[in-house]
């Protein structure tokens, strides 16, 4: 789970990382009373889950509390990247001196944590990797080792962090590292880290994904889910315990493993280019050893989103045999249809591997009209893009 930024100010300041003092509003009079308490000059903040909002014109110093309301009616009902501004974050005005960029993200790839640090703070971090990279300090950091301030202090040194911020930078960076592991997060990003005026070293900015695997551990977590923002469809899904995505697509996806999901994403968006640009309405991993309950609570959302034209089930039978996977389909065929809803959505399956032949025959068995079968993923992904484009 993404948090927004005031979200992640808020874990920040439980595990000791310097934030600046904030109020989140959702409308102009209530920006405005924000900003009087903090007497002086404010910088308001739109609050979307994406990055880019200073382009975008969603952050804005305002010179008093008239001025705050003005910019916060402004931004407020703004779109960001597809992203409605629904609150802005009122924070007072900080005397910048300089402006860094500190990091602590999970390395799937190298199967151990990274920390990046950079005195290019500011800017996108991706364009400071691009252009220049000797700028970047990216250094692995060990799950059971962890990041003590030794070590922190050596990532400065090759940084090259000015000496006068050197022992408060490697402080935040520790305290990232702690933030991490005591939230269960997949990423601790802050952008910019400042050096203020009086010399204090902030974080002015924050970035936090947490592990949603690790819920269980965190029931507090779940007050950051800012339900009014979150599309029903996936809200639903989690009730139920479905790894799923909304995407704006017409085909619905359904597939056991997130490299196979993945796999069939690019596929079928590969093939709508030749219907006029169809593309996949979500994502779905229903688990190496999904039951036959689950195929049917995730077919049940794909095809209760209005968007979605076409379905397309797309199974290699391992742990989760195919059998299993038709039983799922062919029972949420018949949940649906015992509500007294219309199953008008074409569904297209491609079963394969373990208990295939048994899960295409009771398919087969079942009868429904909407069903289809097709042998090979490309045709089947090519099939479900024409289905939805006819629609």
């Amino acid at each position: 789970m993404d948090l927004f930024e005031y979200q992640a100010k808020e874990l920040f300041a439980k595990n000791s990382v310097p934030v600046t003092e904030g109020a989140v509003v959702t409308t102009a009079a209530e920006a405005h009373s924000a900003a009087a308490r903090f007497a002086g000059p404010v910088v308001v903040k739109a609050q979307v889950k994406t990055g880019g909002r200073g382009k975008a014109g969603g952050v804005k110093l305002a010179d008093d509390a008239d001025d705050a309301r003005a910019k916060a009616e402004g931004i407020l009902g703004m779109d960001i990247k597809g992203h409605t501004v629904h609150r802005v974050l009122i924070t007072p005005a900080t005397d910048i001196a300089a402006e860094y960029y500190v990091a602590v993200l999970l390395d799937r790839a190298n199967r151990s944590y990274l920390v990046m640090a950079s005195v290019e703070g500011g800017m996108e971090i991706e364009e400071v990797a691009r252009t220049k990279p000797e700028a970047l300090v990216r250094v692995n950091v060990d799950a059971l080792g962890g990041l003590d301030l030794e070590r922190a202090r050596e990532i400065v040194v090759q940084g090259r962090f000015p000496a006068e911020v050197s022992d408060g930078v490697a402080q935040v960076l520790v305290d990232l590292w702690q933030t991490l592991v005591n939230e269960d997060a997949t990423l601790v990003e802050v952008n910019p880290l400042v050096k203020s005026g009086d010399g204090q070293v902030l974080a002015l900015d924050g970035k936090v994904t947490l592990d949603d695997n690790a819920d269980f551990r965190h029931p507090d977590h779940a007050a950051f889910v800012v339900r009014d923002e979150t599309d029903p469809l996936e809200l639903r899904a989690k009730q139920k315990g479905l790894n799923y995505v909304k995407l704006d697509g017409a085909v619905g996806i359904i597939g056991n493993g997130a490299g196979l999901v993945m796999s069939t994403l690019d596929v079928v968006a590969y093939a709508g280019e030749e219907f006029g640009g169809v593309k996949p309405a979500n994502f779905l991993d229903i688990g190496g050893g999904a039951s036959a309950q689950v195929m049917a609570d995730g077919l049940e959302i794909i095809l209760g989103d209005p968007q979605v034209k076409a379905v397309f089930v797309n199974v290699f039978g391992g742990i989760t045999a195919c059998d299993a996977v038709a039983n799922g389909i062919v029972q949420a065929m018949d949940l649906l249809q015992a509500r007294g809803e219309v199953i008008a959505k074409p569904i297209v399956a491609r079963l394969d591997g373990n208990n295939a032949d048994e899960g295409r025959r009771i398919l087969d068995a079942a009868e429904h009209d909407v069903i289809e079968q097709v042998e090979t993923m490309d045709d089947a992904a090519r099939r479900a893009a024409q289905l939805a484009a006819a629609k």
